[in-house]
């Protein structure tokens, strides 16, 4: 049996005009080819469709029949060609996303988050709160679609494109003496002899090397007396009093009694936010629409 859809339209028309005349009209063919059709049809269903004299057409229960089923068949074809072109524009589908735990405080990447969960409703977004080094096996293996994270070492399979850059501050107790400084006069070297708050090296988040980084290269090796697995740790123990840390602008938003945010006078304490995805795996349109979305936004203030 090799039944198309374009005899299932035939039948249709013929069906819903009983008049071979004005079916042909509608489907825009010839009457003789229609005739044909409809014979070649009911052929191959192997039973009379339609009942027919020289002056009227009617369905026999066969036909009646069979038009219900062709009409599912002509609505789930044509439900499928829009479920189809709906995720071709990027309109429904999943989205995968990793992100670090100062993501949601980032302006850039909430607001558009946001906006994107507003103009594409059926987008099934899923997000994985992971640290940057953390995200790089999922997004390798195809688990995550989109990464945003700090900077770091990526493998040469994966791509980055810089979101944006964001200060770094110092996090100090409130009533600490650094608090009185001038907002333009914070320096690494204030912070050489006290006590930090930081990342465990177990935890491996790019923020623990970076900052280290920068510090080394200031000539300080920070005296950490608390070791913990996440920045929200941080700043509440800094709330407690039990010692002072750097973190990202973002985590500015966080406000907590008992913890200053302070500027730091240093050009190069500064951040950046990428946006990460495989070279080889096409991103889904979702994806693309979501990364133009952010990049475009990413100009406004952390």
């Amino acid at each position: 049996m090799n039944i198309e859809l374009r005899h299932l339209r035939y039948f249709i028309a013929v069906a819903e005009e009983l008049h071979f005349g004005r079916a042909a009209q509608r489907l825009r063919i010839s009457q003789p080819p229609l005739s044909q059709q409809i014979q070649a049809l009911e052929e191959m269903v192997g039973a009379r469709l339609l009942a027919r004299n020289n002056r009227n057409v009617s369905l026999t229960q066969a036909g009646e029949m069979f038009l219900k089923e062709a009409w599912q068949v002509i609505d789930q074809v044509n439900r499928a060609a829009e479920k189809a072109a709906r995720l071709e524009r990027g309109e429904s589908g999943e989205l995968t996303i990793g992100f670090t735990s100062s993501a949601p405080f980032i302006g850039a990447v909430s607001r558009n988050l946001r906006a994107f969960r507003q103009s594409h409703p059926d987008v099934h977004i899923k997000m994985r709160e992971i640290n940057t080094k953390q995200q790089l096996e999922p997004l390798l293996n195809g688990e995550l679609d989109l990464g945003v994270m700090r900077n770091t070492r990526l493998p040469e399979a994966l791509q980055h494109t810089l979101l944006l850059r964001e200060p770094m501050l110092a996090v100090v107790p409130e009533g600490h003496p650094l608090a009185q400084l001038a907002p333009d006069a914070l320096r690494f070297h204030h912070l050489a002899q006290e006590p930090f708050v930081f990342f465990s090296r177990e935890v491996g988040t790019a923020l623990y090397d970076e900052t280290l980084l920068l510090l080394e290269n200031a000539g300080i090796t920070p005296y950490i007396t608390q070791e913990v697995g996440e920045a929200m740790t941080i700043i509440g123990l800094v709330s407690a009093g039990l010692g002072v840390s750097i973190l990202p602008a973002s985590f500015g938003r966080v406000k907590l009694d008992g913890v200053k945010y302070l500027p730091l006078a240093e050009p190069q304490a500064q951040t950046e936010v990428w946006l990460v995805h495989h070279r080889q795996r096409p991103l889904t349109a979702a994806a693309r629409t979501l990364m133009q979305m952010m990049l475009t936004g990413s100009a406004a203030a952390v």
